[in-house]
Formats: structure tokens, C-alpha cells, sequence
């Protein structure tokens, strides 16, 4: 049954991709006429199919394998607002669960993906054409390889982020920067007991690339009672019930500032990075409490 199930499913979510994914490419070319009323126009319709797609995929989901999300006091949130929206990041499926959960709550989220991700068929092609942020990260030995390369991402980075200025946004981050794994976990020597340790960087650069734009931090943590769940596990069924914590607050004057050249920043940045992750973690364990009462 979770076989069919779990079939039935894929292919409903392919073929609404791709119905979608026609208005988006062909939204996409208009978008390349440099007329920058044009432009603004022509992402807002962008955005429009891309939340229609959304909402199909939710659609699916109630029919084929329905999931019972728990939701900690949502806050009051609006599509006119621009937010940088962080997450814990365990699995695939956290994307799903994302956009489900803030879809027609806040404007579409823009996900910071890998620079291979482009090439993935079709959806890299939409993910290009809805301005997703696509981030190469140079290692260690390319950098001294090749010093020019140096702060290349960084660079990539704002050129992404000033495409968001005009219209409202949620970029999202996953700034532990890689999935939850307990090896990872042992490896970081994570000081915290259910979440990696966070990278500050890409999130200091949006702020920064955004400026006074972007006021509001919506922290959202993702907790799966039974396990974590791979994609296919979550598409045939065996997903039930998933708990997630929203919570909002303002960006203050402390997390706006020069990450790449400001020392003193850099470190506060963190540290207040750090007692916002520290937190989480304390959410988290109350979400898998919660789910251990309730046994689910």
C-alpha cells in the first residue's frame, strides 16, 4: 500500500511541477527585458505561480499521505512584510514542511541552494527563474590555490540579495549549513544536544546585502516524532505528525554590520547567533517532550 501510495504521489507532485514550471520559464524570459517595472511585474507573477505550486503540492499531500502538523503559537505574519526565515535542517522533506506551513503567510520563500542544485531537471531551471540565491563555497586548498576567489561567494551573495529589495521576501537560511546527522554531530562536537553548530556567514551577509529592507526573523523549529524521514518516506505515508515551533522577533542593530571586515562584529554576530541556536535547542527538546506525552 505505501508502495502505491508513495507512486501515486511522486507522480502527481512531477506532473504539477511541471504545469507549473511552463508559466515560470516563459514568466522568466519576459523577466530578461531590462525594464525594471517590467521586471518587478513580471517576479510578483512569478512569485504567483510559484505559490499556486505550492499549494497544489499541499493538495497532494492531504490526499495521498496527510501529515498532522502541531504548530506552537503562529504568530501574526502578512505577505507585505520581508523576513529572514532560519530553520534546523534534518531532511529533504524540512523544505516541504517550510513552505506548507508559511505558504500565503508570508511572501514565497527563496532558499539559498548549492550551485550544483541548478542542474537538477526542470526545478533548477525554476529555481534560476524565481531568483533563488544559488552559493558556491570555495574549500580551504581551492582558496589557496587560487586566492582571486577569495570572498567570490560573498560577492554572489549580494547580487542575490539586492534582487529582493523591491519586492516583499522571506529569504531562508538553514545556517547550520548541512543536514543533521549524528556523526556530524560527534564531529562539530556540537555544544548543543539536537541541532549542528550554526555558520554565521551567509545569514550576516543577506542582513547586510538587504540593509534597513528586512526587519523581521522568523525562527522555525522542525521536530519529527518517530524519526527523521527521507523524501520517499514521507510521500508513502509513514510521515503522521510533524511539531514546529514559530517564533518572530525583531533584527536588531546588533546583527547589522561588516561580517568580512569588522572583527568585533563578526564575533558578536556569532554570539548572538549562538544564543538564538542555544534556544532552539531548548525549543526542541520541549517540541519532543510534547510529542512523547502525546505518543505519536
Amino acid at each position: 500500500m505505501a508502495l502505491i501510495r508513495g507512486s501515486l504521489a511522486f507522480i502527481c507532485y512531477v506532473i504539477n511541477t511541471l504545469f507549473w514550471a511552463i508559466p515560470i520559464l516563459l514568466g522568466s524570459l519576459v523577466k530578461l527585458i531590462p525594464l525594471k517595472p517590467l521586471q518587478r511585474v513580471c517576479s510578483r507573477f512569478l512569485d504567483a505561480c510559484a505559490t499556486g505550486w505550492i499549494s497544489t503540492n499541499g493538495l497532494i499531500e492531504q490526499i495521498f499521505h496527510p501529515v498532522q502538523l502541531h504548530i506552537e503559537a503562529m504568530p501574526e505574519l502578512s505577505t507585505k512584510e520581508w523576513y529572514m526565515v532560519i530553520a534546523n535542517h534534518q531532511s529533504w522533506v524540512d523544505i516541504l514542511m517550510l513552505q506548507r506551513l508559511l505558504n500565503g503567510r508570508v511572501p514565497f520563500l527563496k532558499f539559498f541552494l548549492k550551485q550544483q542544485l541548478i542542474y537538477v531537471p526542470v526545478l533548477g531551471l525554476a529555481w534560476w527563474a524565481l531568483d533563488f540565491p544559488f552559493m558556491r563555497r570555495y574549500t580551504t586548498a581551492q582558496l589557496k590555490k587560487n586566492p582571486k576567489l577569495k570572498g567570490k561567494d560573498i560577492e554572489i551573495t549580494r547580487k542575490a540579495c539586492a534582487k529582493f529589495k523591491h519586492n516583499p521576501v522571506s529569504v531562508m537560511n538553514f545556517v547550520e549549513g548541512t543536514r543533521f546527522l549524528p556523526e556530524k554531530h560527534t564531529k562539530q562536537n556540537s555544544p548543543y544536544k539536537h541541532l549542528l553548530r550554526p555558520r554565521a556567514g551567509g545569514m550576516a551577509f543577506a542582513l547586510s546585502a538587504m540593509g534597513d529592507q528586512i526587519q523581521q526573523l522568523l525562527n522555525v523549529t522542525i521536530h519529527y516524532p518517530s524519526k527523521i524521514p527521507t523524501f520517499w518516506e514521507y510521500i508513502s505515508g509513514k510521515v503522521k505528525h510533524v511539531y514546529v515551533a514559530v517564533e518572530l522577533s525583531e533584527i536588531g542593530a546588533e546583527m547589522r554590520g561588516d561580517y568580512m571586515n569588522d572583527r568585533e562584529f563578526k564575533q558578536q554576530f556569532q554570539e548572538k547567533l549562538n544564543q538564538i541556536w542555544q534556544h532552539k535547542d531548548e525549543v526542541f527538546e520541549q517540541l519532543q517532550s510534547k510529542a512523547s506525552k502525546e505518543d505519536v
